[in-house]
């Protein structure tokens, strides 16, 4: 599953594009009633329910893969008779026209999700017969496969705030009514999953507004489908088992915590090409004790670390490092680090200037000159484009430094000015 066959479905979900056949529904109430249902022939919907139905449909395949959107693959058991794979194939085939198998479907849904509120569950069934495209991607006018689907999107039914309004009947300021308005999905899915431009009946596409606690029960109980963590879930708890470890107070700790990061970074492989997806780096357990010793961090931390990292990870689902890094932290280390850089060239000028002032002065020298140096016997103090043109000559078979001057231009020697 890649960002191009998301992008593919989402495109067509236009005015001229989208071809859903029907949109069905059910209205659930806080206490998990069904307070009503909806079957619609899309196409026939007027333009403001079918923008509004488009709109919810759209979010379903929004978001970055991998947080947002997750490929979540069936058990053998939910391929079998009575697995909820095959209730969902049979529900795909009735093109929702089923009244028996969509109640069924309901009652799954309520279930399964662990909301507490008030919720419309939406269905909209579609046949998109996908064009065959060239190695440079042009299309030809002829049909690769048909790819029929099921896309759900599950939105949280909200009482609008209370507030003040124009009464018309009464002509006059008054508290506004208020209702029940559906918001954006929380929680959907697309079955089958698009992937490579073909129908994947093995596997689901996952969606979630909430990537720090997305209703994994649903994955589970719903649709069947063995739970995974989003991106942010990974970051946080690979955050938690190294803070435990480290600790999280103290420059030492948190010098540590961004070097780490600053390790995981650098193994991203940034394309040159933007148009180009990256390639993701698995983030092993040996990859993570690597980062580790790197980091400088003794063996019973990276021991540590890496025992409850294998722990928390299974090995089908690892973080990738673009997963696992955060730039904040890396370019805050990266401040760090210039900023120790700087207070050590000027703690090494400081011992510098403490020694120069250390050495014996000469006699007729004053504060402003170069002490003399006992490792040289000549010491020269010029102007930038003076120094240029200082050369050495042999004259009268001794070797001189000479120093060109022009007839205004003076010189200081051991403190006494003098023009030349």
């Amino acid at each position: 599953m890649n960002k191009k066959d998301i992008l593919e479905l989402k495109r067509r979900l236009s005015k001229n594009g989208c071809t859903f056949t029907r949109v069905c529904g059910c209205y659930v109430d806080a206490d998990h009633n069904k307070v009503t249902k909806i079957a619609e022939t899309f196409l026939n919907l007027e333009d403001e329910e079918f923008f509004k139905y488009l709109d919810i449909a759209k979010k379903v395949l929004s978001g970055t893969i991998g947080n947002n959107i997750l490929k979540l693959e069936f058990p053998l058991a939910e391929e079998a008779a009575g697995g909820r794979q095959q209730f969902l194939m049979g529900l795909r085939e009735s093109k929702l026209k089923n009244d028996d198998l969509l109640d069924a479907f309901y009652d799954q849904v309520i279930e399964s999700y662990d909301y507490v509120g008030n919720y419309l569950i939406l269905l909209f069934h579609d046949v998109y017969d996908v064009i065959t495209k060239t190695s440079d991607n042009d299309k030809l006018d002829e049909s690769e496969e048909v790819y029929e689907y099921l896309l759900c999107a599950i939105c949280p039914v909200n009482l609008t705030k209370p507030g003040l309004g124009y009464l018309a009947e009464d002509n006059r300021i008054g508290p506004r009514i208020r209702d029940w308005v559906v918001g954006v999905p929380d929680t959907g899915f697309v079955f089958p999953a698009f992937t490579d431009r073909s129908s994947d009946i093995h596997s689901v596409m996952f969606y979630t507004r909430d990537t720090k606690t997305p209703h994994s029960e649903f994955m589970e109980s719903g649709l069947g489908c063995n739970t995974r963590l989003t991106a942010t879930e990974k970051k946080l708890t690979f955050q938690e088992i190294v803070r435990d470890v480290i600790g999280s107070e103290g420059e030492e700790s948190d010098a540590l915590y961004m070097d780490i990061h600053e390790n995981i970074f650098d193994r991203i492989d940034i394309p040159v090409e933007e148009d180009v997806e990256p390639v993701p780096v698995i983030m092993t357990p040996s990859t993570i004790e690597e980062v580790l010793n790197e980091s400088g961090l003794n063996e019973e931390q990276t021991a540590e670390i890496k025992k409850h990292y294998e722990e928390a990870f299974s090995p089908e689902d690892l973080p990738t490092a673009d997963y696992l890094a955060d730039q904040k932290l890396v370019e805050a280390n990266a401040k760090r680090k210039d900023r120790l850089e700087l207070i050590g060239q000027v703690e090494n000028l400081k011992q510098q200037l403490e020694a120069t002032r250390a050495l014996p002065v000469t006699e007729g020298d004053d504060e402003d000159d170069v002490p003399a140096v006992k490792t040289y016997d000549v010491i020269l103090r010029v102007k930038p484009e003076k120094a240029a043109q200082i050369h050495s000559e042999m004259i009268n078979g001794q070797k001189c430094l000479v120093i060109p001057m022009e007839e205004d231009e003076h010189a200081a020697i051991n403190g006494v000015n003098t023009t030349i």
